[in-house]
């Protein structure tokens, strides 16, 4: 028996540049995980999870089952992902036994809040898979096929950066530069070490008010027609993951604030942004703390300078459904 597993993640600054040639600073989070489990069977089945139940005790029960996971669960990206894994290993001239195997996973990664839940399932099953066919990916290319089962296997929008730090997991700074995504085919990664970052938290929603943002400001229509504002902002949210590895490095507190904050407020800009996740922000810069998104809406994340800001987080935006944690990242 198989069993791996891949963690939620946040990202710190850059954020959306990822998918625009942008840079990135991001962060494992440890705190939730998906799990897999992979053994040997006469039949190739995919068990069904709790997410993939179609079974409510009512009404309600499937109204906030929707609300709160969405309408799809992980069955249909892991078949996604098996095409994706089968596809390369014939490129790459790679032939698989014929052996059959029973998947089954579990994931407490919150969802629709921006955590990298669905790319955590599939990096725990491409792990599964690769180690029960003894397949070695490297892991650049590990992050691209998890990648591209989104996008090419079932055309969901999505970048890089979730899926480069759940292949490589600690701290990693990214570098989505056009020059190099053309030359190799994906970016260049630098691991930072975990012990540098200050005392950060991640606060998320709990209730179903408002999760991941749904935008309708057409970003990348914008940003393929030459959009002045958005190649701008693109390039600014590229420069501040360039400034907050030199703070980090550097041990600035003070300029990775200046940083973060700057980060979400050039997005309130450039996106549509509501009201809940607005005052997820608005609450925790109340407290004193930092805040940008940790991804795409409905969980945040910065600095705390002390025990107290942090328990002054917990206790302020639990009033509004929120929990905030300190992520363990090693």
């Amino acid at each position: 028996m198989i069993e791996t597993y891949a963690y939620a993640r946040a990202g710190l600054l850059g954020n959306p540049s990822d998918g625009y040639y942008g840079k990135t600073i991001s962060l494992l989070v440890r705190n939730f995980r998906a799990r897999v489990i992979l053994y040997p069977s006469a039949r190739l089945e995919i068990k069904l999870s709790k997410a993939d139940s179609p079974i409510f005790d009512s009404l309600d029960d499937l109204y906030r089952s929707t609300r709160w996971r969405g309408y799809y669960g992980g069955i249909r990206i892991i078949q996604a992902l098996i095409v994706r894994f089968m596809d390369y290993c014939r490129q790459q001239g790679i032939e698989l036994p014929d052996r059959n195997f029973t998947l089954e996973y579990e994931t407490t990664v919150p969802l629709r809040l921006g955590m990298g839940g669905s790319s955590a399932i599939i990096t725990a099953a491409l792990r599964a898979l690769t180690r029960y066919y003894n397949v070695d990916i490297p892991l650049p290319v590990f992050a691209n096929l998890v990648l591209e089962t989104e996008t090419r296997e079932l055309g969901v929008g999505a970048g890089l950066q979730d899926r480069v730090i759940q292949a490589y997991e600690g701290v990693v700074y990214m570098d989505f530069s056009k020059d190099l995504m053309d030359r190799q085919g994906y970016g260049a990664y630098e691991p930072l070490d975990p012990s540098i970052l200050p005392a950060l938290y991640l606060a998320y929603r709990t209730s179903l008010s408002e999760g991941t943002e749904v935008f309708h400001n057409n970003i990348r229509e914008r940003w393929r027609s030459g959009d002045a504002q958005v190649v701008e902002a693109m390039r600014t949210w590229a420069s501040f993951a360039q400034k907050g590895k030199d703070a980090l490095l550097n041990g600035d507190v003070d300029e990775l604030d200046r940083l973060i904050d700057a980060n979400f407020d050039l997005r309130a800009k450039i996106y549509q942004i509501g009201s809940g996740n607005l005052e997820m922000i608005r609450l925790a810069r109340h407290c004193g703390a930092s805040a940008n998104f940790a991804g795409s809406g409905g969980a945040i994340v910065g600095r705390f300078k002390n025990e107290a800001m942090f328990n002054n987080l917990v206790e302020t935006l639990g009033k509004v459904g929120v929990a905030v944690i300190k992520p363990k990242v090693v």
